[in-house]
């Protein structure tokens, strides 16, 4: 892509304003902490006080509003308690320049390199450089420094404070991200009526399991319907998968394929209602349609092998999956369809004649339908005291990575913001801190982000200063109703706060013009400065990328490595399993090691597609072409998986041979990705032509073993070189 086009699509990325779900009372409760910490200060400590309090309330509340699993009274306490160290130790450095700056330096490469941590903690840490570049001009003394970091830190106290004692949908964001992995596989589900072999994007999956390690302290206190229904998830898409597929499930066309349609529809209607239960924190209502496909008594004369243990195991699995999404109230509710369903499908009820009456489980797949985490040990997420050292390993082990995008980020936007610094203070405008606040806020680690930010900020500034402006020459407000005003640009800002970085801009640049008036900053100048010199820190960031960038074009061939040796190791796992089914084998850590190796890989080929960088041995279409080759992979891995053999089923000695022969030709191709080489797969096509299928007791196996061969050439065709033109 060319520098112009790149230009043109992070521009108009910037600028781009979405329609979403707006949550007012989280805007409000945001709303109501500030005016409360910034009234208080303002009657008891007047207006210097005030906007510092201003910033640190402000600032908490915008922490609590960041993607993140952690309770939001831990992060708004911890955006106000590192904002009032950091501006008292700026205050007490101010006064010498050279130890400003160092001093500054040493912040901002640690807030750079934080984003090592996640995007919250990056947020955070970038934030708080840029609210001291304002806060530690304010004071005067020693003791007002004190006294203003003192203010800061009561601002995140309060709105932690109102978090805890005014809870709004709690257990919002964990509901929601289990409501969406249910609702993603009801979706799945849909799309295998038409689309036997249709791919799943398993990011839904894996924000579920994120959002489902926990505090100690939360693992106390979680709501019953959040305890198992992730596992359940988990276990029901291979289901679907193997139901659907021609290769391992029922046939083509025909009754088979008819019934299986029947059963994909119903259990997406189900799924769908449970997501909703989930989200809202409700019993479900069963869809009597999906009940009555149920219904139907010849399942079992229909569906055979496969399909048939599919089709009950399926059914088990959607009776768990309504019984967990109903929330525990400790009272016994009325007979409803819901009960019934789970009665039918256990077998005790005479009202229905469903799938798993008809379609008997014999104990051993009972237990292998519902075993894994259908009520898991919770995933425990460490303390705070714990994260200190964990946060301190990762920076220090990213220091050691060579070309870690996260280290040449940190080291980008020091440089950036101490001459941002040094040029604001020795321009004559007065207020030189803008230059490097507008830097440090809209540089991100990846090239796309930064110049949308870049953009989003100086066009956003314009109008809000501009607008602000217009309204402070027009009314001539006093302490109290710019005050006022500043709270309602806040407040309008967390309510619009995900609708896009631009809306964002124009308010937080309105709100700092009426808070700044407080104290008799000129707002003529302020205008003037505040562009220039947001102007100047925007382009001083579009600058720094192009010299010292992070392209992740170069690493595409590395993570797609990463992600062939995870899929290669996830498919040796589960067909390992078929030669030990005794043994407890690796197939649940190699799955989530390859859809992290998926998932970094997307992330990795969207941030590409916006760089202007040449391809340099990947085109697109190699790209795209090897994607979908790994995404098959997997895929077969998880057909596979849906029909593992119990523990007392007979070993396929030859499934250890091909295991091997996977893991083997998984590493030796990813080494052949990495050297621009075409991946050979000789040791795994020499072991099943030597596989003549006798001692398999099951079909699936061989057939899946097949697939998998297959899926690996296919990968070789996609980065084979194209011929010269």
């Amino acid at each position: 892509m060319s520098w112009l086009r790149a230009l043109k699509e992070t521009t108009r990325s910037g600028l781009k304003v979405e329609r979403h779900r707006l949550e007012p009372l989280f805007a409000l409760r945001a709303t109501v902490g500030l005016a409360l910490v910034v009234s208080s200060t303002l009657a008891l400590s007047g207006p210097e006080a005030a906007v510092s309090s201003a910033f640190g309330a402000f600032q908490a509340a915008i922490a609590t509003f960041q993607r993140s699993w952690r309770p939001r009274p831990v992060l708004a306490l911890a955006s106000g308690t590192t904002l009032a160290i950091t501006t008292f130790l700026g205050y007490l450095a101010g006064a010498h320049l050279a130890v400003f700056i160092t001093l500054l330096a040493v912040w901002t490469f640690v807030a750079g390199l934080c984003w090592a941590l996640g995007p919250t903690v990056g947020v955070i840490a970038s934030s708080n450089v840029a609210m001291v570049l304002v806060t530690v001009t304010l004071p005067t003394t020693v003791a007002e420094a004190a006294g203003h970091a003192f203010v800061i830190f009561l601002g995140g106290l309060v709105q932690a404070a109102l978090i805890v004692l005014f809870p709004i949908r709690r257990w919002g964001a964990q509901r929601d991200a289990l409501a969406d992995a249910l609702a993603a596989e009801a979706d799945y589900a849909r799309r295998l009526r038409h689309d036997p072999t249709a791919p799943f994007d398993p990011a839904p999956l894996m924000a579920a399991r994120e959002a489902a390690v926990v505090t100690a302290r939360q693992a106390r206190t979680r709501p019953s319907e959040l305890h198992g229904a992730r596992g359940l998830a988990e276990r029901i898409r291979p289901v679907l998968a193997s139901l659907a597929d021609p290769a391992v499930g029922a046939a083509d066309e025909g009754r088979e394929r008819d019934r299986v349609r029947e059963l994909l529809a119903a259990a997406g209607e189900i799924l769908d209602t449970a997501a909703r239960a989930i989200r809202h924190g409700e019993p479900v209502a069963l869809p009597p349609g999906a009940v009555a496909a149920l219904r139907t008594p010849d399942t079992g004369a229909i569906l055979t092998g496969p399909a048939a243990r599919a089709a009950r195991r399926l059914a088990a699995l959607l009776d768990d999956v309504v019984e967990t999404a109903t929330p525990d109230t400790g009272a016994a509710a009325p007979r409803t369809v819901l009960e019934r369903l789970a009665l039918v499908l256990r077998g005790k009820s005479p009202e229905l004649s469903l799938p798993a009456r008809r379609l008997k489980l014999s104990p051993a797949e009972s237990a292998r339908a519902v075993q894994s985490d259908t009520r898991p040990i919770p995933l425990i997420r460490p303390g705070v005291q714990a994260l200190g050292p964990r946060a301190a390993r990762t920076l220090r082990d990213e220091l050691k990575v060579t070309g870690s995008p996260y280290l040449r980020h940190a080291i980008r936007v020091t440089a950036v913001v101490v001459l941002g610094y040094v040029l604001g203070h020795f321009l004559p405008f007065g207020h030189g801190y803008w230059a490097p606040l507008a830097s440090v806020m809209v540089m991100r680690p990846d090239f796309s982000q930064t110049y949308g930010r870049a953009v989003a900020r100086f066009g956003g500034t314009i109008v809000g200063v501009t607008l602000a402006s217009v309204v402070v020459f027009a009314t001539e407000p006093g302490v109290p109703l710019s005050v006022t005003l500043a709270i309602i640009c806040a407040g309008l800002m967390y309510l619009l706060l995900r609708t896009g970085y631009v809306v964002g801009q124009v308010l937080v640049a309105a709100y700092i013009v009426f808070l700044l008036g407080t104290i008799g900053a000129d707002v003529g100048q302020t205008v003037y400065e505040r562009v220039l010199l947001t102007l100047l820190g925007g382009v001083l960031a579009m600058i720094s990328y192009a010299v010292y960038p992070a392209w992740e074009t170069p690493r595409l061939r590395t993570k797609l490595a990463d992600w062939l040796v995870a899929d290669g190791r996830y498919a040796a796992a589960v067909v390992h399993q078929y030669a030990e089914p005794a043994g407890q084998g690796e197939v649940r850590q190699a799955l989530l090691d390859s859809r992290a190796a998926r998932i970094a890989w997307q992330d990795a080929l969207k941030r590409a597609a916006t760089e202007p960088v040449r391809h340099r041995g990947l085109s697109r279409a190699a790209a795209d072409g090897a994607g979908e080759a790994l995404a098959q992979i997997a895929r077969i891995g998880m057909l596979m998986e849906a029909h593992l053999p119990e523990r007392a089923a007979t070993p396929v000695p030859a499934a250890a041979q091909l295991a091997d022969a996977l893991r083997e030709s998984a590493d030796q191709g990813a080494k052949a990705v990495r050297e621009r080489r075409v991946p050979d797969w000789k040791p795994v096509r020499e072991c099943l032509e030597s596989w003549d299928g006798e001692g398999v007791p099951d079909r699936v196996v061989l057939r899946g073993a097949r697939l998998l061969l297959d899926a690996l050439e296919e990968l070789s065709d996609a980065l084979e070189p194209a011929p010269p033109r």
